[in-house]
């Protein structure tokens, strides 16, 4: 009588530990580190599956292409730089001013994201807030709508132009915390003879730094509505 033979299963045991579900908030938060990492400026869906610990094809059934993945991401720095904004309506200089600032300051942590506003627009939760705090800012300055959507349209474009570009300067500088970050890189070497005005104010030019120009441009903006808004009619 033959005798049974017990197979073994050649399946390699698992260790137990429990597998972390692939969902939308799990593959932003750690695109969100990756886009964190010193000179970053883009996110490679493979390296992010990498990191997911998961094939890089997974990504996709969560999200369309890489741009829905990046719209995605832009709107959770949007909507993190509307959170910081804390000043009360009624203030409403205050609040561009502080809405501002925290997307500078958030696009400088996520250059990679930070590029992607000059040229995606997300549609999503983060970005609507936006809109709606700028909206109801210049409407509680006293403009009209036509001037509230001029207004509205000329501060979204200064400050996303303008972070997404000093966040993209800094990350290809990785500058050492507290190193001033010029407007200029270098010193204006100009013939005096051609270029009388470069030459007598090179200096000056050369002390411009990127982030009090960004908020001299969006005082000057603020400014401006407050005159428009006190015009007669």
């Amino acid at each position: 009588m033959a005798t049974a033979v017990k197979r073994t299963s050649t399946r390699p045991k698992t260790s137990g530990a429990t597998r972390v579900p692939l969902d939308r908030e799990r593959i932003i938060a750690v695109g969100l580190e990756l886009a964190a990492e010193p000179g970053s400026l883009s996110i490679s869906v493979r390296e992010l599956g990498t990191r997911l610990g998961t094939d890089p094809t997974a990504i996709y059934r969560h999200f369309r292409n890489k741009e829905q993945l990046m719209q995605a991401l832009l709107d959770e720095v949007i909507h993190r730089s509307v959170i910081d904004v804390t000043a009360d309506p009624a203030e409403w200089q205050e609040r561009l001013r502080q809405l501002a600032a925290a997307t500078l300051h958030h696009f400088v942590l996520y250059p990679a994201i930070a590029i992607e506003a000059t040229v995606l627009t997300t549609q999503g939760p983060g970005e609507l807030a936006a809109v709606e705090l700028m909206l109801d800012a210049f409407s509680r300055a006293g403009l009209d709508e036509d001037e509230v959507v001029h207004q509205y349209a000329l501060m979204a474009s200064l400050v996303l132009s303008t972070a997404a570009g000093i966040a993209r300067a800094r990350g290809e500088r990785a500058p050492v915390s507290g190193e001033k970050s010029p407007w200029i890189e270098g010193p204006l070497l100009a013939d005096p003879r051609k270029y009388p005005l470069v030459a007598s104010l090179a200096g000056k030019l050369a002390d411009l730094e990127d982030q009090t120009l960004f908020i001299f441009g969006v005082d000057a903006l603020i400014e401006s509505a407050e005159r428009r808004a006190a015009t007669p009619r």
